[in-house]
C-alpha cells in the first residue's frame, strides 16, 4: 500500500508540472483572471491550471490502482469520485471562461456530491445511526456541496489550496489506508491530487504566474470532501473535523460576520481571515506561511485522535485545535507587531 501511495504522488506531480508548462501558452491567452472586488492580485493573471491538477489526478490514481491491484470495489469507488470530479471541473472550466449563473452551477454540484455520497461511499456506512436514513444523507450531501464551494472561495491567494488543502490530503494519504481499511481508493485519491497539487505550487509561488481557476479548486473540495467523508465513516469524525478545521473556521467566521452585518453574502468580498490578513500588513508569503504550519499541526493532532480513538482525547484534542486555529486567524487579522514578521 505504502508503495502505491509514494508512486502515485509522485507520478500526479510529475504529469501536473508537465502539463502546466504545456498549458501555459493557451491559459496566457484564453484563460487571463482580471481583478475583481474578491482578487488579491493587482494584473490580470492566466487561470485554468486546474486542468492539469484534475488529469494529473486522474491518471496518477489509475497508475496507482495498477500498482495495488486493489479489490473489485475501490476501482468503482475511484471511477465514481473521478466522474464526478469530472463534472465539478467541466462546470468550473465553463465559468472560468464564461461566467455560469448561480443554479447553472450548482446543479452539478449536487448532481456530483450526490454520486459520490450515494454511489461511491458504502450503502450501509452510518455516521449517525440514531438519525433516520434519509435525513442522515440529505444532511451529508448539503454539507458537501457547502464543501466543496468552501474549497472554491478560500482560493483566493497564492499558495493557499497547496498549503491548506495539500497537507490534509497528505494526511488522508497517509493514514487512510489505516483508518478506511475497507477500501483502498480514499487513499490513492487523496495521494493522487496531493501530488498534482505539488506539481502546482511551483507555478502558483508568490508571485503567481498562474492560478487554479474554478476548474481546479471545485474538484478539489469535493475529493478532499470526500476523502474526509471516508474518514468520519471509518470512526474517526473527530480528525475528519480537524484536518480542514482553519478552512471551516475561516468560511464559517465570515459568513456568521456577513450574515451578522446584513450584507449580501453571496457576493464577491475580501472579508475572509486570509484576505483580511493581508489588508492587515502581512505578505501572502507570510499568511500562507502560517496556513501551513498550522495544518501540520493540525495533522498531528488528528493522528492523535485515530491513534488513541477515544470519546475523551477526541473532544479535548477537536477544543484545542479549534483553540489553536482562533488563535492563528486572531493573530493574522491583527496585522504584524512588527514589521518585519510581513516576510516581504
Amino acid at each position: 500500500m505504502a508503495t502505491a501511495i509514494v508512486i502515485t504522488l509522485t507520478a500526479a506531480a510529475a504529469c501536473s508540472a508537465g502539463l502546466v508548462v504545456a498549458m501555459m501558452p493557451l491559459l496566457r491567452r484564453y484563460a487571463l483572471a482580471r481583478p475583481n472586488a474578491r482578487s488579491s492580485h493587482a494584473e490580470p493573471t492566466p487561470q485554468g491550471a486546474g486542468v492539469a491538477v484534475v488529469l494529473a489526478t486522474l491518471l496518477a490514481t489509475g497508475i496507482g490502482l495498477v500498482v495495488a491491484m486493489p479489490e473489485g470495489a475501490a476501482v468503482r469507488e475511484a471511477t465514481l469520485v473521478l466522474a464526478a470530479s469530472l463534472l465539478v471541473a467541466a462546470t468550473g472550466a465553463i465559468d472560468d471562461l464564461r461566467p455560469l449563473g448561480p443554479l447553472a452551477k450548482l446543479v452539478p454540484q449536487i448532481v456530483a456530491v450526490c454520486l459520490v455520497v450515494l454511489l461511491a461511499a458504502p450503502a450501509e456506512a452510518r455516521l449517525f445511526p440514531a438519525l433516520p436514513f434519509a435525513i442522515e444523507r440529505a444532511l451529508v450531501i448539503l454539507a458537501g456541496v457547502w464543501f466543496v464551494n468552501l474549497v472554491n472561495f478560500m482560493d483566493g491567494i497564492d499558495w493557499i489550496t497547496v498549503a491548506g488543502c495539500g497537507v490534509p490530503l497528505a494526511a488522508l494519504a497517509a493514514l487512510g489506508g489505516v483508518a478506511t481499511s475497507q477500501t483502498m481508493a480514499a487513499p490513492l485519491l487523496a495521494a493522487a491530487l496531493c501530488g498534482a497539487l505539488i506539481g502546482f505550487a511551483p507555478f502558483n509561488k508568490p508571485v503567481a504566474r498562474v492560478f487554479l481557476g474554478d476548474v481546479g479548486s471545485l474538484p478539489i473540495g469535493l475529493i478532499l470532501g470526500y476523502g474526509l467523508y471516508r474518514l468520519a465513516l471509518a470512526g474517526h469524525l473527530a480528525a475528519a473535523l480537524i484536518l480542514p478545521l482553519y478552512y471551516l473556521w475561516d468560511s464559517g467566521a465570515t459568513l456568521l460576520r456577513r450574515l451578522s452585518r446584513r450584507e449580501a453574502f453571496w457576493e464577491a468580498h475580501r472579508s475572509h481571515v486570509y484576505q483580511r490578513a493581508t489588508d492587515a500588513g502581512w505578505s501572502v508569503a507570510a499568511v500562507v506561511g502560517h496556513i501551513f504550519v498550522l495544518e501540520l499541526v493540525l495533522d498531528g493532532l488528528a493522528l492523535i485522535c485515530i491513534w488513541q480513538d477515544s470519546i475523551p482525547v477526541s473532544g479535548v484534542t477537536l477544543v484545542l485545535a479549534t483553540v489553536l486555529v482562533a488563535a492563528i486567524s486572531a493573530r493574522l487579522t491583527a496585522g504584524p507587531s512588527d514589521p518585519r514578521e510581513t516576510f516581504t
